[in-house]
């Protein structure tokens, strides 16, 4: 890495303004997906690690993160009532490890599945960011084609929710399909969000190729960093901020710094 990206990224204290300031990332100032609160799905173990991320996200001009752990059906179990403990944790450690200048908030990362269904329909309390504009975050199968989506979108718009699909450029079976998810954003008013590290091709070359002609047709509502662990956020600082679509995807007029 280089002296400058040295410089620019070194860990620094929280009174160091000016730092942030240059950060390239800090025009975003929001982070909405990651997975930092501690001991919760495949993201942060410890509050250790969930402090080690916030520092570096810190580093890289966050000073917003709204952090969205998975609910998945039997196997991340997590409720409404689990995450705010866990954020409510990390707000203390944060403030203890002189960190409190970043704002936490919490949401939740919802998969397409019959559970989200249940929920929907018993009307379960379900984790929003955005305040009252309730952007709700949905993931699917990475490979398969979840049969509910168009219902579950629609059922989630008429409770009053606005879906935001999280990195739509890493599912497969949308691949050779761009239209599809066209018509989602364009017709079905299903807003994107947009994975950074996928610019740099850190989760393959397909993705990295959805991810830029989302930005060429400038379908991109929010990015997140959806970072789970420090190999994120060093991919971040030493090859994302260096890709070609980096400030192509910055000069669209995306959402993050109004949440």
């Amino acid at each position: 890495m280089s002296t400058f990206w040295q410089n620019l990224f070194a860990r620094k204290p929280a009174t160091d303004n000016l730092q942030l300031a240059a950060s390239p990332l800090a025009s975003l100032a929001v982070d909405m997906h990651s997975h930092l609160l501690p001991g919760l799905d495949d993201g942060a173990e410890t509050l250790t690690h969930s402090l080690d991320l916030l520092r570096e996200l810190r580093a890289l001009g966050f000073s917003k993160l709204i952090m969205t752990p998975h609910i998945m059906g039997d196997f991340y179990k997590n409720t409404p009532e689990g995450i705010r403990a866990a954020l409510s944790l990390l707000r203390t450690a944060a403030a203890e490890a002189g960190l409190s200048d970043v704002v936490l908030e919490c949401a939740a990362e919802y998969y397409l599945d019959e559970w989200l269904g249940r929920k929907l329909a018993d009307g379960t309390e379900l984790l929003t960011f955005g305040g009252e504009r309730r952007y709700l975050l949905i993931e699917t199968s990475y490979l398969n084609e979840p049969l509910n989506l168009n219902g579950t979108i629609f059922n989630l718009q008429a409770a009053g929710y606005r879906p935001v699909l999280a990195h739509p450029e890493r599912y497969v079976y949308f691949y050779g399909r761009f239209a599809e998810i066209e018509k989602l954003r364009q017709e079905q008013g299903v807003l994107l969000q947009l994975n950074l590290n996928s610019l740099a091709g850190y989760y393959s070359p397909a993705a990295r190729h959805v991810a830029e002609k989302l930005i060429d047709a400038r379908l991109v509502d929010f990015v997140g960093t959806d970072t789970h662990h420090l190999r994120h956020t060093a991919a971040l600082a030493t090859k994302t901020l260096k890709s070609t679509y980096f400030h192509k995807l910055m000069a669209l007029p995306l959402l993050n710094n109004t949440l």
